[in-house]
């Protein structure tokens, strides 16, 4: 069947149960800042861009962060792949959007807001708002699976299953960065869940050739 990992059962059920909390998490943070900046500019309280700031910087930001990766070790453990379908593609788009849109134009006007140097925005209602209604739509995309293959689309192939220790620290990675950017940088530093997307795909393109290879001369050998 597509789209079926070949990790153990237990580790996909893990993997698919980590992407919906987080993205959920990420989805209800959004709404709770929506909520916050709707409540600071209607009262002139700034008392609400505050909490929206400390909400953003230390849960929302983590759990984005977490729901993105999941959400690519997901299509890049699967016969789904990144650019198979079109589905798969508009969710990337939405999410890297959503995420340098935070990074570069939400975060800094919340700062600003919460620490009294700039006047009431609209603009940052209306972003939060956009946040959970892409994120919605994001979840109806899963669901659904419309639209149809790529032009780069092929017919899917079953992926190599990793090494049992590989899937256990693609679950771990989230932790490892949330540590690491609390304990240890201070800053959001996802550092482990960029460098296994970014090895994961290598690593899978040459299992992929090694394990071609492999059965090429076994049929030959049969002739």
């Amino acid at each position: 069947m597509e789209g079926v990992l070949t990790v153990t059962p237990t580790a996909r059920h893990l993997l698919v149960w980590s992407h919906v909390v987080t993205s959920v998490a990420w989805m209800s943070q959004a709404l709770a800042l929506f909520a916050l900046s709707g409540y600071a500019m209607s009262s002139g309280d700034d008392s609400g861009y505050a909490m929206a700031e400390l909400l953003d910087t230390q849960v929302l930001l983590h759990f984005a962060n977490a729901s993105a990766f999941t959400g690519l070790m997901l299509s890049a453990m699967t016969r789904w792949g990144y650019f198979q379908y079109w589905w798969v593609l508009v969710k990337f788009a939405i999410t890297l959007s959503q995420l340098y849109a935070g990074i570069f134009l939400l975060s800094p006007r919340l700062t600003a807001l919460a620490h009294g140097t700039r006047d009431a925005d609209p603009v940052l209602l209306g972003a939060t708002l956009l946040m959970v209604s892409a994120i919605a739509f994001q979840a109806w995309v899963s669901v659904a699976k419309p639209w149809k293959r790529t032009p780069w689309g092929t017919r899917p192939v079953k992926p190599p299953a990793p090494p049992a220790w590989v899937s256990g620290f693609v679950l771990l990675a989230p932790v490892l960065d949330y540590v690491l950017a609390t304990f240890v940088v201070g800053n959001p530093t996802p550092l482990f869940c960029v460098l296994i997307a970014l090895l994961y795909p290598l690593w899978r393109a040459r299992a992929s050739r090694r394990e071609k290879d492999g059965r090429v001369p076994a049929a030959r050998s049969r002739e």
